[in-house]
């Protein structure tokens, strides 16, 4: 990753968090740019710039960054509310359209996106793509018992989809809720994301996928103007 890129991160992460307010119950998102936004909310709390904040994670890697960071936690079952999420994307269309699960986490990404009041996104500029998945694969989690199933359906529905494996560990990723993953290609790409989103989550063995639609309320984008790091409220189309 790029030192520009990092500077753009770091800037929506901290433009987010000033968003939050004293007693809200915050959904705290995945991957790196919200791992940022965990970070400065959590220097937030210890500064006692906010109080009474109790955050719902989204991924085994938030609940132990906000635990070292003393944000108290509660699971899901456990509120009645969500007032406010905050996570990334590994894209973004124009009308706020998703694509999320780069890393793994996209079903309890969902969960807590859809219980939210208000969901912000937060991405570098790198992350806006006029279509979907021309670019970025479209994580689909399946039971494992399923995986080559499910991978001859999507072949049938026009997707390449591949079994995706561990870095440092032998054999498949395995996500927070013990699934495996495939990440689809679509030919020409996802230019009907709500249709396609319900037809590959009614496909037996598919628990969720990575498509994210009409649930976005807010895009800020991290960028460089003439080398300085700013954010910008993108303009939904």
């Amino acid at each position: 990753m790029s030192d520009l890129q990092d500077r753009m991160k770091q800037a929506v992460a901290e433009a987010a968090v000033e968003q939050i307010r004293d007693g809200m119950v915050l959904g705290l998102g995945s991957g790196s740019t919200a791992a940022l936004m965990i970070q400065a909310l959590g220097a937030k709390l210890r500064r006692g710039d906010l109080n009474d904040i109790v955050g719902v994670t989204t991924s085994f890697q938030g609940e132990v960054l906000a635990a070292e960071l003393g944000i108290p936690l509660k699971s899901l079952n456990a509120i009645d509310r969500i007032d406010l999420a905050i996570d990334g994307a590994d894209e973004v269309d124009p009308s706020f359209q998703l694509i999320k699960g780069g890393g793994a986490c996209h079903v309890q990404e969902k969960l807590v996106a859809r219980r939210a009041e208000r969901f912000v996104v937060v991405v570098d500029s790198t992350k806006l793509v006029d279509t979907l998945n021309l670019g970025f694969l479209l994580p689909v989690e399946v039971l494992p018992g399923a995986w080559r199933q499910v991978q001859g359906q999507l072949k049938e529905m026009g997707a390449e989809a591949q079994l995706r494996m561990a870095v440092r560990k032998a054999g498949p990723v395995v996500t927070d809720q013990g699934n495996l993953v495939l990440d689809a290609k679509f030919v020409g790409g996802i230019t009907n994301p709500a249709a396609l989103e319900k037809e590959i989550n009614n496909l037996p063995g598919v628990l969720e996928n990575g498509l994210f639609v009409d649930i976005t309320d807010q895009v800020l984008v991290g960028e460089i103007v003439d080398g300085v790091p700013g954010v910008r409220d993108l303009a939904k189309r």
